[in-house]
């Protein structure tokens, strides 16, 4: 079978997000992925469509997509791929593409070599023997969890004495909670620092609604963490990330935050909320969020290749 690749362009999201969407049904059994979402790839910083992005084509049908980017300006770069699972030769060549400009962009860099990662499911539509005869192999796993929400049930939890919770109003609040992303996050697996006008982008500043970011904080430590929340997403109301400083971990801060987000999402009508972590998480995020009501919807394997 023959295939034509070409670069994807903003005008392509569409036919990219039905795509993803298919794939989704067949991965994870419904449709999550969002125009916005796909949009918001494609104008990420640190892609050039043009050169970091395929499209495979069996005719006029879209069978296989991939994206590139690169957030440490060194050896470490991320890839997306995706394809129907009877195009796995559209795959293949789209693979190719995504490991040889890797090389090419942590050579550029400086580096000797690339190191890359894909996130895929674990059942995914992609041969995973493809993977591991060209040399990937699996390096961390994720779960994304979601909760029932109950309108009635779920309200703005009750503040501890010495405890505060507000949400993010202004120009400092956004740049106090990407402080407080880099310190809590900066110990994670995959953890890329990134500088405040890259991280406004990378949480979609401009279309972010801000009341559903909040910062909590003790009287002897200051603001100690963080949540940031989105309610744009069909499928389910997204916690996109909460941390916590180290020093002020145990104190019942994480739990607090998640409610507060719960509660939110249940005033706006909302009767799911969803978030990511890491299965592997050292500062206790997984039992946090089963204590919290949270269970397993999906897991999702971070593959690793190194190129030289």
């Amino acid at each position: 079978m023959s295939y034509r690749l070409r670069p994807a362009a903003l005008g392509d999201a569409p036919a990219v997000t039905e795509l993803l969407n298919d794939i989704d049904r067949i991965e994870i059994g419904r449709a999550e992925t969002d125009l916005h979402m796909v949009e918001a790839d494609l104008k990420h910083p640190d892609t050039a469509p043009e050169r970091d992005s395929w499209l495979a084509f069996d005719g006029n049908r879209l069978v296989a997509y991939g994206l590139l980017w690169d957030e440490s300006n060194g050896e470490r770069i991320d890839v997306d791929h995706y394809v129907l699972p009877d195009h796995q030769e559209a795959g293949r060549r789209v693979l190719e593409a995504l490991e040889a400009r890797a090389l090419e962009k942590a050579r550029g860099n400086g580096a000797a070599r690339a190191v890359v990662h894909l996130q895929l499911n674990v059942a995914p539509t992609l041969d995973t023997a493809l993977l591991r005869e060209r040399g990937w192999s699996v390096v961390r796993r994720y779960h994304v969890l979601e909760r029932a929400l109950r309108p009635g049930a779920d309200q703005v939890p009750e503040t501890p004495a010495g405890v505060r919770v507000r949400s993010c109003v202004d120009a400092a609040d956004r740049a106090r909670v990407h402080e407080l992303y880099q310190d809590s996050f900066a110990e994670h697996f995959d953890f890329q620092p990134r500088a405040l006008p890259q991280w406004l982008h990378d949480v979609d500043a401009d279309g972010l609604d801000w009341s559903l970011v909040w910062i909590v904080g003790t009287e002897d430590l200051g603001d100690a963490g963080f949540l940031i929340a989105r309610d744009d997403r069909a499928a389910m109301g997204w916690i996109r990330s909460i941390g916590v400083r180290r020093e002020a971990r145990g104190r019942g801060l994480g739990g607090l935050l998640l409610r507060h987000a719960f509660a939110a999402f249940a005033a706006r009508g909302r009767d799911t909320v969803g978030l990511g972590v890491d299965t592997s998480n050292a500062t206790g995020a997984p039992e946090l969020y089963a204590r919290n009501g949270m269970g397993v919807h999906y897991a999702v394997d971070t593959w690793e290749t190194v190129l030289r």
